[in-house]
């Protein structure tokens, strides 16, 4: 059996971490979800970017929107939109079948946003109602500014998929926002019933550390980050107060490890994939390791819920001199910026390939 079903199998979801117009064209998200037990999807603009620039396939549907006075930013989302709404009913049927657990794609807000509080809330609202889908999770970045941002996207019913989590005390904090934002639906009489996934980056700590610690600690440091994060997860979905919430029938905001493609060519191909197995949980994985993981035909251990060894190896790494929390903070940091990164080039790409096209269009019209 491949191990893609023994993941699934064993309750975790596998998600796929691309979207492209041409991977809905050909029937390969379809076949990805028939033959590989992919069960949703992320996006983000890096992966916009690379779609977009790489490629011709959306050039027709930029001459029709710059004809109709549509500008970068705007024209993106139309884009985006088309896209992940094609991809929500291809996995809307595993989302009903779920109740809703499951069957999820995701759309990020303008990474230019992810300090600021109220315009991040005011585009997570206009998104996932331009969506129109309910399989549709609004990406908002876990940094200080769009923690508010997040309790009141829960508190109006937008689903959320808290992203830029790099730490335990960035997920902690996620998820209580996202509690708060549930618990005052409850006391307004709402709806409890809101989706929510927080996505932790794994594989970015080992990059940040590969040439500044010794041979043996190489590719341990995410894995044990992610096993303490899963050790507070655990306790705090079995705590009191969110089986409360859970009785008057809210869901748990489940944990998402992303950034789980493996970045040393020396090491495993599914190193995370196999390290962070847990159910419950969902791995959105990037197109190279959903394949590789699919040659596979075992997986080995559960994740252990009390962390396992995790605290024994940041030990370690603080030894060799890591500050954990601080590296955690400059990673979140610098994802942010890596992300308005590729949306300016995003929003560059766009535009040159508008205004080339209108411009080819003219000549030859």
């Amino acid at each position: 059996m491949k191990a893609t079903q023994l993941l699934h199998d064993e309750g975790q979801s596998i998600w796929l971490d691309n979207i492209t117009r041409d991977l809905l064209d050909s029937g390969t998200l379809k076949q990805y979800i028939n033959d590989l037990s992919v069960t949703g999807l992320t996006s983000n603009p890096t992966i916009f970017d690379h779609a977009i620039k790489n490629s011709a396939t959306y050039d027709a549907e930029i001459i029709q929107k710059v004809k109709k006075g549509a500008s970068a930013e705007p024209l993106f989302f139309e884009l985006a939109l088309e896209d992940l709404t094609r991809a929500a009913d291809l996995f809307r049927p595993i989302h009903d079948n779920t109740n809703g657990v499951d069957g999820w794609v995701s759309l990020e807000v303008s990474p230019l946003l992810a300090y600021d509080t109220t315009s991040t809330l005011a585009a997570a609202k206009d998104l996932f109602a331009r969506a129109s889908r309910p399989n549709l999770l609004i990406k908002i970045p876990g940094t200080k500014q769009g923690l508010p941002a997040i309790e009141e996207a829960i508190f109006a019913g937008i689903p959320i998929n808290v992203t830029l989590l790099f730490s335990r005390e960035h997920y902690v904090a996620a998820a209580e926002a996202f509690l708060r934002g549930i618990e005052r639906r409850i006391d307004a009489g709402l709806n409890p019933q809101v989706g929510s996934v927080a996505s932790v980056f794994v594989s970015r700590w080992d990059a940040a550390v590969a040439s500044k610690v010794p041979e043996n600690l190489k590719n341990q440091l995410g894995i044990a980050v992610a096993k303490r994060t899963y050790k507070a997860a655990s306790a705090l979905l079995s705590s009191a107060r969110w089986q409360r919430v859970y009785n008057l029938g809210a869901r748990p905001q489940r944990l998402l490890w992303a950034s789980t493609g493996t970045k040393d060519p020396k090491a495993s191909d599914i190193l995370y994939v196999k390290a962070l197995a847990a159910p419950f949980t969902v791995n959105t994985m990037p197109e190279a390791t959903l394949k590789a993981l699919a040659t596979h035909t075992e997986l080995g251990e559960l994740l252990p819920t009390d962390g396992g060894n995790s605290e024994e190896v940041l030990e370690e790494f603080a030894k060799a001199g890591v500050d954990i929390d601080a590296l955690g903070a400059r990673l979140q940091n610098e994802g942010a910026e890596s992300f308005v990164k590729s949306w300016n080039d995003l929003m560059a790409v766009i535009s040159s390939k508008s205004a080339s096209l209108d411009k080819r269009a003219k000549a030859g019209g």
